[in-house]
């Protein structure tokens, strides 16, 4: 399986991923750290993602999402936004209804 194709995998096969700089334990940015934040602000399991672990990550994930920067929010297998969109709809109280359709089974 090639990289593109890694990535596809994962993002369908993860109800919640987040790709970042670092890790959930140790972000190596500020905007990745946030993103982390909001996330464990709400109690969900994610896949965390080290895209400074392959700098072809980047390259091939950006190709998929058609977002160029990092973190990279996705849910359910959508592309939700990076660190402002997701800071964002924490605020607004907009980004727990997403969360909880990821994973809450279908009809509750």
């Amino acid at each position: 399986m090639d990289l593109a194709d890694q990535i596809k995998s994962d993002i369908e096969s993860n109800p919640i991923i987040l790709y970042m700089k670092g890790t959930a334990e140790t972000p190596r940015c500020g905007f990745s750290k946030r993103a982390v934040q909001v996330l464990e602000h709400y109690g969900v399991s994610f896949k965390d993602v080290d895209i400074l672990a392959d700098p072809e990550i980047r390259v091939r994930l950006s190709e998929y999402s058609n977002w160029p920067t990092i973190p990279q929010l996705f849910v359910n297998g959508e592309l939700v936004g990076g660190s402002d969109i997701i800071q964002e709809l924490h605020q607004r109280g907009e980004l727990l209804p997403v969360l909880e359709r990821a994973v809450l089974p279908e009809g509750e």
